[in-house]
């Protein structure tokens, strides 16, 4: 038992980590990995057993945006696609 606490510790917080539950922490991860602006996320079939999400991104200032596809299990972008650069996301006027 203690090799594996010891083990799970050299891992390090990658290890415990959950699996990406909501379309905020999906779009965060892939505005992190882009420097962009996620405007959509939906949740798609991946190889593993929790799914992944996909993410659409806005890049200001450039012609194109990406594509991004994030791992549930790795919490990590698993592929990034160039696509035409979607609408800015809406904004509420705020009274």
């Amino acid at each position: 038992m203690k090799a594996l606490l010891a083990a799970l510790l050299l891992l390090g917080p990658a290890a415990l980590a959950r699996p990406v539950g909501s379309a905020r922490e999906a779009r965060a991860i892939a505005e992190h990995e882009t420097s962009g602006i996620a405007v959509s996320a939906r949740r798609i079939h991946l190889n593993g057993a929790t799914g992944g999400w996909e993410v659409d991104l806005r890049m200001p200032g450039e012609t194109r945006g990406w594509r991004c596809v994030v791992d549930s299990d790795t919490r990590s972008v698993y592929t990034k696609t160039r696509i035409p650069n979607p609408e800015p996301p809406k904004t509420r006027k705020r009274s």
